[in-house]
């Protein structure tokens, strides 16, 4: 799947691989991660990305991997599209900076289709390196299903070896996972405190 073909993630059922990784055409990696999130839905991981404003927060998210997180100057508390964020995770024995840009799912995909497809948030990014070079894309589609929701997270990562796509799916299988133990809690208790 490239990127433009990302409007496939709204149809019904499930493509041929969901959990993966392989080389495309055009020499990209493209990972591939199901992650089932009983208890949670797609509004909770929208408020998530609005809302993980440390380092601690987003330790939690990942303590084995994720040392460390800054927002840039455009994030707000419920506000990531448009902001932007340097990460530093550790990916099997390296530790790696990434910064990650946040874009409207409208750059993307047909949205008037989302209401039809249960999807309930998607997570758009864009990624570089900390010198400013284009290192991949992100999409994390949560479509709500009767159980909570489940992730179908997409990668399209330019130039890396064939070992980073294996590292990016367990990554990503591993702090979705916690995200799926850890939300449904956190979102009810700080949403309430807020209310």
């Amino acid at each position: 799947m490239l990127p433009e073909e990302v409007n496939q993630l709204v149809d019904p059922g499930y493509q041929a691989i969901e959990t993966g990784y392989f080389r495309l055409p055009n020499g990209h990696m493209h990972v591939r991660a199901l992650t089932r999130m009983p208890g949670c839905k797609g509004t909770m991981v929208d408020w998530w990305f609005g809302h993980m404003e440390t380092a601690d927060d987003y330790r939690m998210w990942e303590p084995g991997a994720h040392l460390s997180h800054e927002w840039d100057e455009h994030w707000s508390p419920g506000h990531y599209i448009g902001a932007s964020h340097l990460v530093e995770e550790r990916m099997g024995p390296q530790v790696l900076k990434v910064r990650i840009g946040f874009s409207d799912p409208a750059e993307y995909f047909d949205t008037s289709r989302f209401a039809a497809g249960n999807i309930g948030a998607v997570i758009c990014g864009n990624a570089t390196r900390p010198d400013g070079t284009p290192d991949g894309r992100v999409i994390h589609l949560l479509r709500d299903t009767d159980y909570g929701c489940e992730m179908r997270s997409r990668f399209w990562l330019y130039d890396v070896p064939d070992v980073a796509g294996q590292g990016v799916m367990a990554h990503c299988l591993t702090e979705m996972g916690n995200m799926a133990d850890f939300l449904p809690g956190l979102y009810a208790r700080k949403t309430s405190e807020a209310a």
